[in-house]
């Protein structure tokens, strides 16, 4: 039985995770669940209550409501990819193998059946935290959801932007978002997917397994290679995303 009187989260004691929990399995409202997610993982932060939470999580993560079951998989997939941070928990992957045995078999359920190319990103990102892969299991969605990433050059270490829109792949260091006019701009080379390999190999495959050909389309950009337009240093994207 959890002591939650005894755990921490972003606000202080976590004594009122229980009653929210309960509302949550009863009442499925998303404002409940941005709440769980502000106190669980702020802002990335995990905390001692985090990881209490997975095994409500993980069996929430079978509910025959597609909706809870997908954020409760998205939660738990955030709070995991924290995993390494300073929290109190104790050695987590070991603590809670089996909740997160559970959760992996429902992540590759849903992505399975996914339709909305969110959805499915998200699910990746959360299958990737539940195996522990480092960096992409907290960047991945970010990236491909937003159509972008903000990186350094590995060489003058300007601030870039590499762009995943839907007809244009380019990097570059000025902020195009904001831009009146023309700015100057390096497309991305994308790796065939023949030669890509590891993490991103493995992703490439799974997307087009699942039909999910733009997701697949665009993985072949982030695992591709960018050039600095202040610099002219030629880099590979996904070892720019990782390196933080």
């Amino acid at each position: 039985m959890t002591d939650w009187t005894r755990l921490t989260h972003a606000y202080g004691s976590a004594e009122d995770i229980p009653i929210l929990l309960a509302r949550i399995a009863s009442e499925a409202k998303g404002g409940l669940w941005d709440n769980l997610w502000s106190a669980l993982c702020h802002q990335g932060s995990v905390y001692s209550a985090s990881f209490a939470a997975l095994p409500w999580l993980a069996a929430m993560a079978e509910n025959e409501d597609r909706e809870q079951a997908v954020n409760a998989l998205a939660l738990a997939g955030a709070i995991m990819a924290g995993s390494e941070q300073p929290h109190g928990a104790g050695h987590v992957h070991t603590k809670y193998s089996a909740e997160i045995a559970t959760l992996l078999a429902s992540v590759n359920r849903h992505l399975r059946t996914a339709t909305d190319r969110t959805e499915y990103v998200d699910l990746l990102e959360s299958m990737l935290g539940f195996e522990g892969v480092a960096g992409w299991s907290e960047d991945l969605a970010w990236g491909i959801g937003n159509e972008e990433y903000e990186v350094s050059c590995p060489e003058c270490e300007s601030n870039l932007f590499i762009a995943l829109g839907e007809r244009e792949f380019f990097c570059t260091s000025e902020d195009y978002a904001l831009s009146d006019g023309t700015v100057e701009t390096r497309p991305l080379r994308p790796t065939s997917p023949e030669f890509l390999e590891g993490i991103g190999s493995r992703l490439h495959n799974m997307a087009l397994d699942d039909g999910q050909h733009e997701v697949a389309h665009v993985l072949t950009y982030v695992f591709g290679n960018a050039t600095c337009p202040d610099c002219e240093t030629d880099f590979s994207v996904a070892d720019r995303v990782t390196a933080g």
